[in-house]
């Protein structure tokens, strides 16, 4: 009898699981803060689903404003920029939000943010829903560490 119980708890939350991983999951991010009144979120996008999804927006009680940006060669000078129409995902594709490319910037900084902090995010990806995610501050990682591939075991699942 406590076989087909466990058996049916099981059963009853695959679907919940199967549809948790049918969208867009976030994955390797962190919060990196430079100065006390700004702060940008890095990240890997990995759409799940068959069809392209867009970030269109972020926001976070961790700063007044939150928007998208982008770091664009303008005359041999970089410039960070807004971003208005998103960062688009393809379908069954990643997409890495990293320094020096697109990004997630968060201003007016609420207070400082120290290594092993949690900033709270919520990403929007209009139809395609929001997520929920906890980034650590990571103010010590090397570009270089952040553009390493994410090893699946060591992924952050926020979203899943």
């Amino acid at each position: 009898m406590m076989k087909r119980q466990i058996f049916a708890a099981v059963a009853a939350m695959m679907p919940l699981t199967a549809f948790a991983h049918d969208g867009v999951s976030v994955e390797n991010a962190y919060v990196r803060s430079s100065n006390p009144k700004t702060a940008g979120a890095f990240m890997v996008l990995d759409n799940h689903r068959e069809t392209a999804c867009t970030l269109v927006g972020a926001s976070s009680d961790a700063a007044k404003r939150v928007e998208l940006h982008t770091n664009l060669e303008t005359d041999g000078v970089m410039k960070m920029m807004k971003v208005e129409e998103g960062f688009p995902v393809e379908a069954q594709s990643t997409r890495a939000l990293a320094r020096g490319g697109d990004h997630v910037m968060m201003m007016g900084v609420t207070q400082p943010l120290s290594d092993g902090d949690v900033v709270n995010l919520t990403l929007d990806f209009g139809d395609c829903g929001t997520i929920e995610v906890e980034a650590p501050v990571d103010n010590q990682r090397s570009p270089e560490e952040a553009a390493m591939p994410v090893e699946k075991d060591d992924a952050d699942h926020s979203g899943h």
